[in-house]
């Protein structure tokens, strides 16, 4: 007998094959294409195979299909679970990103879907009616599976705390241990979907990150005897094979690909044999049946997505090279962090160029500019933090780069294991000079406040998004404790909103900061 293990994760709203960059856009990605794949491979089951199909998260938040979704009626939201209830899913987990509209808006998404969720480390998910159980038992030709649910127990570092009412986060890996052994006296297999990455090599067991408890599925591979088969997400990685002897898969982002586990089990039901893969979505064409099912929305995104917001003049926001800009600084990176500061009542504000993709803004802005530029549902906040803070948040800036046969170029502290340029924040309202040819943690050698050195012991109020604000990007010198004011409007909702205050922009260029290289 076999078990197929497929799974999607981070799939982030992508349910079409597009970007949303351009109205006729078109990707080698998307859940439809991942749709395809697992359709085909559950119709050509063999009469002793058994496939298992599992959401692992992140699911329902990122593309603006999704941001579409979350600001119409609610029942609308049901749309991503009706998906996968109709595609078979047998067990979903949730994400992080899951939480980033609220428990009411995951409870909409919830409504209407056929299979349970699971959150063993989720204390108080079941009271909320969000989760279902801390496991789900599968019984298919006399094989019990069980499948336990494990979510990043970092979550309450990024989100929101109104978010998280009722909630309590514990470490993948002690819930693990706790469940693994209790799961094999109740079922053959035991499958572990964590929507959690990898914290060290996977090979050598090296430390690639801090070890936060962001991720821990390294621990969880080497640490917890009798995991058959570990699902992961979260790092948008794509990982497939067998490790410390544990077949494991890791997705990628947007439906790239779908994660396929296959174990091999002996007459006593005992795996024998196990592999892994990633079944890639480029080549399948989009499901038919549920593109016409959706189409109707989707047409809705694209219109929504042309409507007008402002007019820019002055210099271009438009963004030609993103490594120039987080150099240089650049006007729409400087127009962002003066949305920021008029918002946050602050004369100091913090913005990241997101990723490479991001173009900034033509003349005419349109609502489909403003989400691919500002893709994240943060809120914003304002810290009151010291000179020290400041510096040292710098520092970690200036560590963003490095210097290589006298090219500039990002870290790989910012690229490995995870593209993380969202981690590199430009400010405004001070005056500041980063020295490359310095150590790291000694490159800030100018730090400026209306024209007077700031010193360590003084206070300031800098105005970030809210994932930045509770220390996300490994920033520990911010926190929630010092937070002194919250603007509970996504950001793409203060642009907007900053627009119809003032529909023509004037562009002006960054000049506040200096790079020696």
């Amino acid at each position: 007998m076999k078990l197929k293990i497929l799974s999607t994760s981070d799939v982030h709203g992508y349910v079409y094959p597009t970007s949303y960059s351009r109205r006729d856009d078109h990707r080698d990605y998307g859940w439809l294409r991942a749709a395809t794949v697992i359709r085909d491979v559950q119709a050509a089951a063999g009469p002793d195979e058994v496939v298992v199909t599992i959401e692992n998260g992140d699911w329902i938040q990122g593309a603006p299909f999704a941001s579409y979704l979350a600001q119409r009626p609610a029942a609308e939201a049901a749309l991503f679970t009706q998906l996968t209830s109709q595609l078979g899913v047998d067990v979903g987990v949730l994400g992080n990103h899951e939480f980033n509209y609220g428990q009411d808006y995951l409870r909409y998404c919830e409504a209407q879907r056929t299979y349970p969720l699971v959150g063993a480390n989720i204390q108080g998910g079941s009271d909320q009616g969000i989760l279902d159980a801390p496991y789900h038992l599968i019984e298919r030709q006399g094989l019990k599976i069980a499948v336990l649910g494990l979510t990043t127990a970092y979550v309450p570092v990024w989100e929101r705390a109104d978010h998280l009412t009722g909630l309590h986060f514990q470490a993948a890996l002690a819930t693990a241990k706790h469940w693994v052994p209790r799961l094999h006296d109740l079922a053959d297999v035991v499958i572990v979907a964590y929507h959690g990455g990898f914290e060290a090599d996977l090979t050598t067991g090296e430390p690639t990150e801090r070890l936060t408890g962001e991720n821990e599925g390294y621990q969880l591979l080497t640490q917890v005897p009798g995991i058959d088969a570990l699902v992961t997400g979260h790092q948008h990685r794509q990982i497939a094979g067998v490790y410390h002897g544990v077949p494991t898969t890791q997705p990628g982002d947007k439906g790239v690909a779908v994660g396929e586990i296959t174990l091999t089990l002996d007459a006593d039901k005992h795996v024998v044999a196990s592999d892994a893969q990633l079944l890639t979505t480029a080549n399948a064409q989009p499901d038919a049946a549920f593109a016409a099912q959706t189409a109707a929305v989707q047409a809705r995104v694209e219109d929504w997505l042309d409507q007008p917001v402002g007019q820019l003049t002055g210099t271009s926001m438009t963004v030609t090279d993103p490594m120039a800009a987080r150099l240089q600084g650049h006007p729409y990176l400087q127009f962002i962090n003066q949305i920021e500061m008029a918002a946050g009542q602050t004369d100091i504000a913090a913005t990241a160029l997101f990723n490479d993709d991001v173009r900034g803004f033509g003349p005419s802005v349109s609502v489909r500019q403003v989400l691919n530029s500002y893709p994240y549902p943060n809120t914003l906040v304002v810290e009151r933090i010291t000179g020290a803070d400041l510096k040292a948040a710098l520092e970690r800036c200036a560590s963003f780069f490095t210097v290589v046969a006298g090219q500039v170029q990002v870290a790989p502290a910012f690229t490995t294991p995870k593209l993380a340029l969202y981690n590199y924040d430009i400010y405004s309202g001070i005056a500041y000079h980063f020295d490359l040819t310095q150590p790291v943690g000694q490159r800030v050698t100018q730090l400026v406040y209306h024209g007077h050195p700031v010193q360590p012991e003084q206070t300031l109020d800098v105005a970030m998004n809210q994932y930045r604000g509770n220390g996300g990007g490994d920033y520990p010198m911010f926190a929630p404790a010092k937070v002194i004011r919250e603007i509970n409007t996504d950001m793409a909702e203060l642009i907007r909103q900053y627009f119809a205050a003032h529909p023509v922009v004037t562009g002006q260029p960054q000049t506040n900061f200096t790079v020696t290289t």
